[in-house]
């Protein structure tokens, strides 16, 4: 049976949390790094940071720079440059040992598109989707994605899944959201939504809500409480 990129692409999308969570846990604080700085920083075992530096410094001067480190770390170099002077030393290296452990990256679920489906006519515009949104990122046209310009994005989608929420709850169209208008897991949120607890959920406590970072949602498990059916995806904007 041959596969479909359609069919496909439920399994990259777990894939995907799986790589996101994987991210969080090696770049935020991980029970890894945590384990690695109880060891006073030294590489986890079995990585020979001595012959890693020595296979590594071209010009033998006891640094890497960021040429010389491997690049498939590279995107990890600010973290590991903890003095910032623009060269790595073995205790910054020892530090940063969390950081050279070669694992998957969320950005890998766009090669995994390319790379494992057969069905190329599909995928081309899976990723045309993809491609679409991240020229629109790249805001000030110079072929980078910046950190604004990332955060201006993500209030724009925020704004625009709380307009699909609100177009689809607001029966009566008073700008709120009642009880009995509310479904899925905005019902099933409503008293954590409704923070001054008079009975409806505003566009400001929805707008709260969403932009908080889902790790400090516990009760939640993290999810998103704007991915129910009431929102649309930026597929159907």
């Amino acid at each position: 049976m041959r596969r479909s990129c359609v069919l496909f692409l439920p399994v990259v999308a777990i894939l995907a949390t799986g790589l996101v969570a994987g991210a969080d846990r090696k770049d935020k604080g991980s029970p890894d790094k945590s384990r690695a700085a109880e060891k006073g920083g030294q590489a986890a075992p079995l990585f020979d940071l001595d012959a890693f530096l020595k296979a590594n410094d071209r010009n033998k001067d006891g640094y890497l720079s960021r040429d010389e480190l491997p690049e498939r770390f590279r995107h990890n170099f600010n973290n590991l440059d903890t003095d910032k002077d623009g060269k790595l030393s073995r205790q910054e290296l020892a530090r940063g040992a969390v950081y050279l452990q070669s694992g998957p990256r969320p950005s890998d679920v766009v090669f995994l598109l390319v790379e494992m489906s057969d069905c190329d006519e599909c995928c081309a515009e899976e990723l045309q989707i993809i491609y679409d949104f991240l020229r629109k990122l790249d805001n000030n046209k110079d072929g980078k994605i910046h950190a604004d310009e990332l955060k201006a994005s993500r209030e724009e989608l925020i704004s625009k899944r709380i307009a699909a929420i609100f177009r689809n709850l607001d029966a009566n169209k008073d700008g709120k959201i009642s009880r009995e208008e509310a479904k899925g897991q905005i019902k099933r949120h409503f008293d954590e939504l409704d923070a001054n607890q008079d009975g409806f959920i505003d566009r400001g406590e929805l707008t709260r809500a969403a932009a908080e970072n889902p790790r400090n949602l516990p009760a939640r498990q993290g999810t998103p409480l704007l991915k129910d059916k009431a929102t649309e995806s930026p597929r159907q904007r």
